[in-house]
């Protein structure tokens, strides 16, 4: 797949019970060992929960790593791609628009609570068209008023439109080592690099700079999840210090990795 200009996302599960059932809620499990999804959409909104491992999101509007205390909200028909950053058990809620109208309307990256995983592993656990005046039904309800008080961390990584600037930013998500600025960029396609700064700013809300270090904490969320030390991480990145990054990590997410990744409430 051409990753600078995908192609429009196809519709997927029209046809399978997760997607047609009367049933306001329906939980899939599925495992990989790697690997990336086409682009694709569903005709329900989808909350992406790994169970284990790391995925990468993507959509037109954005990037989000989703380690397994967090996950991404996705309203219905989104265009949208999974990347799995070896291997994973994805833990999906698929959601009747109808039954979450308050829900976002936007994808978002979300803190997965305690009490939300022990929902989606129970509803797991039930048949597919369950009973909905029994307890899965009951679970499947309180799943849908938990969702509501979900947290949404600052974190996120939005994409601009313009093809230039996009390209530019998919190659620093591929490669976070690159130090290709929007000078070089300017340099290269004859231009003002105030002009490009000017329109980066306002199709994403942040300053190129602002914006590769949010690409770089993205990264690094990534291998942290999968283990790799905050010293090799910090290193991988360019910082001159392990210290140097956690202090990073802390003002951007509130915590040091070690407390984001056990789950843990901001102080």
């Amino acid at each position: 797949m051409n990753r600078t200009t995908p192609p429009a996302g196809q519709p997927v599960g029209h046809d399978d019970e997760y997607q047609t059932l009367p049933h306001p809620v329906t939980a899939k499990a599925r495992d990989y060992r790697g690997g990336v999804t086409p682009v694709h959409r569903h005709p329900r909104a989808q909350l992406i929960y790994a169970g284990s491992g790391v995925m990468r999101v993507e959509t037109a509007g954005g990037c989000w790593v989703v380690p397994p205390v967090r996950g991404v909200w996705i309203p219905a028909d989104t265009d949208h791609q999974v990347s799995m950053l070896g291997p994973v058990e994805m833990r999906t809620l698929y959601i009747r628009p109808d039954a979450a109208p308050d829900l976002p309307d936007h994808c978002c990256l979300i803190e997965v609570s305690p009490l939300l995983r022990a929902l989606i592993l129970a509803l797991l656990d039930e048949p597919l068209a369950y009973d909905l005046a029994g307890r899965a039904g009951r679970i499947a309800a309180l799943a849908l008023l938990e969702l509501r008080f979900l947290k949404i961390p600052a974190l996120h990584l939005p994409m601009p439109s313009e093809p230039r600037l996009l390209k530019l930013c998919r190659t620093q998500i591929e490669h976070p080592e690159t130090q290709e600025t929007l000078e070089t960029l300017a340099e290269r396609h004859a231009t003002s690099s105030r002009t490009l700064a000017r329109l980066f700013a306002r199709e994403t809300g942040m300053s190129f700079r602002q914006w590769r270090q949010q690409a770089r904490l993205v990264e690094a969320l990534g291998h942290l999840a999968n283990g790799v030390p905050v010293a090799r991480v910090a290193e991988k990145l360019g910082y001159r210090s392990a210290s140097a990054f956690t202090a990073m990590f802390k003002r951007v997410l509130g915590m040091e990795p070690r407390r984001y990744f056990a789950g843990e409430e901001r102080a």
